[in-house]
């Protein structure tokens, strides 16, 4: 299946993908820290397991830094 990620184009073989897959399979460092965006939709971090990914969706992993002032 094709699905964008980060709004780049990919060609993922497995399916059925639930988000917490498609976590490790990028081997995305410290997944807790990261939010996922699902076609628009911000998917809640408990559901990572159960919500999947189907051709032509668009993904997006939205990485928080905390900062401060000087």
């Amino acid at each position: 299946m094709q699905i964008t990620i980060n709004g780049t184009l990919e060609n993922i073989t497995e399916t059925p993908l639930s988000i917490a897959r498609l976590l490790e399979i990028r081997e995305v460092e410290s997944p807790e820290m990261v939010s996922v965006q699902l076609n628009g939709t911000i998917v809640e971090r408990a559901h990572y397991g159960e919500a999947t990914v189907s051709d032509n969706d668009e993904v997006d992993f939205l990485y928080f830094m905390g900062g401060g002032s000087h």
